[in-house]
């Protein structure tokens, strides 16, 4: 953008090689604005800060306490299911001093949803946090069903993870199953034309891929391969639906 408006000062002053000097030091200036993060940032000289492995992974498992407790009931199968994901995704060593951790500073204290969501949104990518839902719907579903005071904890954790409507409802229709699910996990209406279920169906594979997720850990992989089969799921039974 700078570019354009620095060659068109250049030009009304200088003509032809102003307009050249200006673009060149436009795109200078465009791309210095872009390494910095921003033109904001490049004015304040604040940057974009990123969670560190041992914050994030506490702030996941006050995330999973919160939803453990939602609906008054803290089973023991929703308990296993955060222990086994933290042991697959970081080991046992790892997982434990995590646990230990949360036990000594954070299980006794206030936890805020909305503080930890916020923190994570402002430090984390978008398909990581689209892995955090899915996360805790999974610990919602351990014990056999996500109860209504779970999804709405989820709810309010997504909105203050800056999750877009669409791909909440996707992710939550992936364990609320109905006759229109395979449609919300498409992000599609069930109105939608043959060629629109197959546009959808291309654009939620290539969101729900697991090379997305390929800097993180083995847990994290393995449920973007399930978001990925259950979007796969879907549009084969739209397919024969359909008879396309």
């Amino acid at each position: 953008m700078i570019k354009w408006l620095a060659a068109v000062l250049g030009y009304m002053y200088f003509r032809f090689p102003g307009a050249i000097l200006g673009f060149i030091i436009g795109s200078l200036l465009d791309n210095y604005i872009r390494s910095s993060g921003g033109i904001f940032n490049s004015m304040t000289g604040e940057k974009k800060q990123r969670v560190s492995p041992g914050d994030f992974e506490l702030n996941l498992l006050s995330l999973s306490s919160i939803v453990i407790k939602a609906d008054g009931n803290v089973s023991q199968q929703e308990l296993d299911y955060v222990r086994s994901y933290f042991i697959q995704a970081y080991g046992k060593e790892r997982a434990n001093a995590t646990f230990k951790t949360f036990n000594e500073v954070v299980k006794n204290r206030q936890v805020s949803a909305s503080n930890i969501s916020r923190y994570l949104a402002a430090r984390t990518k978008y398909p990581t946090r689209l892995q955090i839902i899915h996360f805790l719907f999974g610990i919602a579903q351990a014990d056999g069903r996500v109860s209504e005071a779970e999804a709405k904890v989820i709810n309010d954790i997504a909105g203050y993870l800056q999750i877009g409507r669409r791909d909440f409802e996707s992710i939550k229709a992936m364990f609320f199953k109905n006759t229109d699910s395979a449609y919300t996990i498409l992000e599609i209406d069930k109105s939608a034309s043959d060629a629109e279920v197959k546009k959808a169906y291309r654009k939620m594979a290539k969101k729900y891929h697991p090379d997305k997720l390929g800097h993180m850990d083995e847990a994290y992989r393995k449920g973007a391969q399930e978001k990925f089969t259950k979007v796969q799921e879907a549009y084969e039974q739209i397919q024969k639906e359909r008879g396309i």
